[in-house]
């Protein structure tokens, strides 16, 4: 335990310092930054003409200026956005030991392997629950300030819910990318897999496969599948679960093998 302890330690110093957190959790302010923008171009698009924030020959043929529209847009953002930069996030805490040439050193201190793997996840929860938690707030800072229409006290609580569940599978889901971090010895194979997954999710869930895929299972959970979103049930969260478990199962084993692969 005390392994433990000290591991989520170093974890937490090397992450504090450097500006790849940071940098994710200012990228995903934009979500709620461009909704709110797009719910004041469509509040009054004479006015945003007249501002240079929408063309003057420009034409919205779609889209309300109402609360379900503007959070329906931050939950998308958050379940697909998400995906890429939570895996980002989870790229950079397992393949940083390699660009950086320190895995030889990691590996031969006396923290437990397992342990290693436990505390890069914990700091990667705790970032990103962190990250989740700003953007929600900022998502109805925004929506307050433009002064969105057609919002109500129990809509809002249900998608805050909706998105924050989204949000904890998606950071779940990242056991796998943390496999291929470390396999792949690097950023690329991860951030691959990443961008693999979620076009295979968009393209499942078209199809009517998204609640048996754990990929899609998020996006559905924020909402963003539409009718969709409410029948993701049992099967779906336990698809999660799997991939979930299997993602960290082969992490630990290769971590526990590593002096072996090279």
């Amino acid at each position: 335990m005390n392994g433990l302890r000290a591991a989520i330690a170093v974890e937490l110093l090397k992450s504090r310092r450097s500006r790849i957190p940071w940098a994710l959790a200012a990228g995903f302010s934009m979500a709620p930054l461009f909704g709110g923008l797009f719910m004041l171009i469509l509040k009054d698009p004479d006015r945003a003409r007249q501002l240079g924030l929408l063309g003057q020959k420009a034409q919205l043929t779609a889209g309300t200026a109402d609360w379900p529209t503007y959070l329906n847009m931050v939950a998308q953002a958050i379940a697909i956005g998400g995906a890429i930069l939570f895996a980002f996030l989870t790229a950079w805490l397992f393949g940083r030991e390699f660009t950086d040439r320190t895995i030889r050193g990691l590996l031969a201190t006396p923290t437990a392997r397992a342990s290693i793997v436990a505390a890069k996840l914990v700091v990667l929860v705790l970032w990103s629950a962190g990250i989740t938690a700003w953007v929600l707030a900022l998502a109805l800072a925004v929506g307050a300030a433009v002064d969105i229409p057609g919002g109500s006290g129990p809509d809002t609580a249900t998608w805050l819910v909706g998105a924050a569940a989204a949000a904890l599978l998606t950071v779940a889901l990242q056991t796998a990318t943390a496999f291929w971090a470390s396999a792949g010895r690097g950023y690329i194979p991860p951030l691959g897999w990443a961008v693999v997954t979620v076009a295979l999710s968009q393209i499942l869930a078209v199809l009517g496969w998204g609640p048996v895929f754990p990929w899609s299972v998020p996006a559905l959970v924020a909402g963003a599948g539409g009718e969709q979103a409410g029948d993701v049930g049992v099967v779906g969260l336990a698809m999660v679960a799997i991939a979930t478990a299997v993602g960290l199962v082969a992490t630990i084993a290769w971590w526990r093998t590593a002096d072996q692969s090279g």
